[in-house]
Parts: structure tokens; C-alpha cells; sequence
């Protein structure tokens, strides 16, 4: 049985690997969970005595099989209670996230497979991230940053990086959200914000929003 901080350590280091960071610092782990350093050094001693990470200080933090394994089942439940909290409770996109951080820890052997099935396998969560399958596999899914198309591209939003209720709400005034059609017109020189094209209508956005969309 692992704790609710060790879980959530798990899945902050799986969540730093999937963003292509080449060393997961302690550093690089207290920003994504909010928390001071002190205190991940002595997490770091923890999980590494469980055999749930491999760590020195020349290559960062990384996941065992077992570490892995373990934060793919609490990233799968988490997805699934977003999807279980927006389709079936009616809460919104905002919101969700928020609360299945908490239902994610619920702890009963069939839970996920259970919600799965009754939720009727979702593929997706409503922020566009894969849900892993039982099987703890996720599909491989191409897409990039809004940000890194040019002038005159087109895109579909695919997925949001920053799922804070702020970003969200800030999204949902712009109209972009899931499936989203996108179309670059022009690239500020000066800060890198965006001009594109959304429905008819030219909206100016930040290279910070850009960096948060997911797009194909």
C-alpha cells in the first residue's frame, strides 16, 4: 500500500518524463507539485528505498517498472473520474480536475475497471489526455504545441497542457476547447503571440496559451 504523497510523487515523475525532460531534478519535481525541495530529497529516499524510482544525482529521477506501473493506474483513474464527473455528474471542464486529484487515491482493486465499463471504455479524458487501458498501455497519439506551427497552418485542438481552472475558463471566453478548428493567419515578431482564425473570427493569443494547446 503506497501513501497519497507517494502516489502523487509517481505521477508528478511520470508526468516530468512524458514532457521530454532529460533529468527529473528534485528541483524540476517540487515545481511540478508545488512543495519545497527539502522535502522531495527526503521523498526521493523513500521511493527509492521501495524500489519505485532510481535516482542519483547525475541522470535525475526515473520510474522502475513498478513505480511506472503504479502511477499509469493512478493516472487511469484520474481520467476516468473526469470523465465520470463531466458525463455523468454534468460538472464542468474547470472543475474536474480539481476533484478527481482526491477520487484518483480511492483504493479498491476492480474500481477502474468498473468506471471504465460503465462509462463505456472513453479513450480520452475532457481535457483530450489518453486514459491508460487495464492493461496500463496508452496510445501513441501525434500532435504538437500551437505554438510550433507557422502562418497559414491549420490545426485541431487535440489536448490542453495546463489544466488549472483559470487556463480553462480563459479557453472557454476564446471558444477553443476539444476539437477546436484552428488556423494560424500571422506571428507577432515581437512577443511570439499568435493571430488565428477561430469560426470566422481573428483572435490574438500569447505564446504562453500557444504552449499549452496540443494540436494535430
Amino acid at each position: 500500500m503506497h501513501s497519497f504523497t507517494e502516489e502523487n510523487y509517481l505521477k508528478a515523475i511520470f508526468h516530468l518524463s512524458q514532457k521530454g525532460d532529460m533529468k527529473i531534478t528534485p528541483t524540476a519535481i517540487a515545481e511540478e507539485i508545488g512543495v519545497n525541495a527539502a522535502s522531495v530529497v527526503d521523498m526521493i529516499k523513500k521511493l527509492k528505498e521501495k524500489e519505485l524510482i532510481n535516482y542519483d544525482k547525475s541522470s535525475g529521477a526515473e520510474l522502475t517498472n513498478k513505480g511506472n506501473s503504479i502511477a499509469l493506474g493512478i493516472i487511469r483513474k484520474h481520467r476516468l473520474w473526469e470523465v465520470f464527473l463531466m458525463e455523468k455528474l454534468e460538472y464542468s471542464w474547470d472543475v474536474v480536475h480539481e476533484i478527481a486529484e482526491q477520487l484518483e487515491h480511492v483504493k479498491h482493486s476492480e474500481l477502474a475497471n468498473r468506471l471504465d465499463k460503465f462509462l463505456g471504455f472513453p479513450e480520452f479524458d475532457p481535457h483530450g489526455d489518453p486514459i491508460p487501458n487495464a492493461k496500463g498501455e496508452i496510445p501513441p497519439i501525434a500532435t504538437i504545441l500551437l505554438s510550433e506551427l507557422e502562418s497559414g497552418q491549420s490545426c485541431q485542438v487535440a489536448s490542453i497542457r495546463d489544466t488549472s481552472a483559470l487556463f480553462l475558463q480563459y479557453l472557454e471566453q476564446l471558444a477553443i476547447t476539444i476539437g477546436t478548428k484552428i488556423k494560424v493567419i500571422e506571428i507577432i515578431p515581437f512577443d511570439e503571440s499568435m493571430v488565428i482564425l477561430i469560426d470566422g473570427i481573428q483572435r490574438t493569443v500569447s505564446k504562453k496559451l500557444a504552449n499549452n494547446l496540443m494540436v494535430h
